[in-house]
């Protein structure tokens, strides 16, 4: 990794940072989400702007109606609608929190981890220290905090590969949570306020977990998208090297990237630990690939090959949705793994039709 990449001198100002041009390099193809320029003589048929666009929207829609005909009496109603906003909520967090290093072009597969020692900490010193639920919920974020900075510095200070770092952090924070609750199942002495923060409910009736992560939504949106911050971390994950030639302290915003994905694992495992009101041992790996496949398939979504918060959104509604029909149609567990993964592949090539167009 180039040792250059320093903030701009005293006086200047960074030029032409949503200049950087685009390569096809890193997670998601790496794309800034300029517009590219089109070849004369080319143009993009409306059909396919409109499946690259909006493809997994429309499949949201379609997947709603399919599963509302086929099964009217349970799924179209209230109860169950609310059922899948809950059970997306604590999920969305870590795939928009997630939705960060991929747009710079890293991954982060210690996420999973993070999540189960998010939780598990939080109840540890509850249950097993006898610390208040607000100062150990504070701590456990710190731990995501101390983590991502960890994280960020191996990587964008000392060269590390972040495939690599965060594959050996995530077994370290695995240990870690281990050593926390004595691999045991905590549920003994938690008390209600903590359980209130996945139990409930706030304004119109609604779960408090669907407004925490409707809140995270859009504080990401307008991070990434409205802030200087953030098109300065889509020119990185666009071309690092002009972004760094513009001026873009790129080290610094890979290690802000990694401690952001990081709190929002934490902030997953204590509202998943809070809303069962329960840990059990490595019981956050689980969301790993999840959130990989709502990031990857938001990136299909609106701005196909640009990782985005409206994106990944949708995806994990979609997902949920079909989770959720198949195992109303009492569909095999195998199977539905299966057609999740038929479907992130689907999206995929659904956004390759607009960048053949382009």
């Amino acid at each position: 990794m180039a040792t250059g990449q320093t903030d701009a001198p005293a006086g200047r100002e960074p030029a032409a940072v949503g200049a950087a041009i685009p390569t096809d390099s890193g997670p998601g193809s790496g794309r800034s989400g300029g517009r590219e320029a089109r070849p004369p003589g080319r143009h993009r048929p409306g059909w396919v702007a409109l499946l690259a666009r909006g493809g997994v929207l429309i499949a949201l829609i379609l997947v709603v109606a399919f599963f509302g005909i086929a099964k009217p009496d349970s799924f179209l109603t209230t109860n169950n609608l609310s059922a899948i906003l809950q059970q997306a909520a604590a999920p969305a967090i870590l795939a928009i929190g997630l939705t960060v290093p991929l747009a710079l072009g890293e991954f982060d597969l210690s996420i999973g981890s993070m999540v189960g020692l998010g939780g598990a900490s939080a109840l540890a010193l509850i249950t097993l220290h006898g610390v208040a639920w607000p100062v150990a919920v504070l701590l456990a974020l710190g731990i995501g905090l101390l983590v991502g900075l960890v994280n960020g510095v191996f990587i964008a200070y000392l060269g590390a590969s972040s495939f690599v770092q965060t594959l050996a952090m995530g077994v370290i924070l695995l240990g870690v949570e281990y050593l926390f609750t004595n691999q045991q199942t905590l549920f003994s002495g938690v008390p209600q306020g903590y359980k209130d923060l996945g139990q409930s409910k706030a304004l119109f009736d609604v779960n408090i977990q669907i407004w925490l992560a409707l809140l995270v939504a859009v504080l990401m949106y307008l991070f990434l998208e409205q802030t200087e911050t953030g098109r300065r971390i889509y020119a990185v994950g666009g071309n690092p090297d002009a972004a760094r030639f513009a001026g873009v302290s790129v080290k610094r915003l890979r290690v802000l990237g990694f401690v952001i994905v990081a709190v929002a694992a934490a902030i997953t495992g204590i509202l998943i630990t809070a809303q069962g009101g329960s840990s059990q041992p490595n019981a956050g790996v689980p969301y790993l690939l999840p959130a990989y496949a709502a990031a990857f398939l938001g990136s299909a979504t609106f701005r196909p090959g640009v990782f985005n918060v409206p994106g990944t959104v949708v995806a994990v509604l979609f997902l949920g949705v079909i989770t959720t029909g198949l195992q109303m149609l009492q569909i095999a567990t195998a199977w539905i793994n299966i057609i999740q993964g038929l479907v992130l592949i689907a999206a995929m090539l659904i956004s390759r039709l607009e960048r053949k167009h382009t």
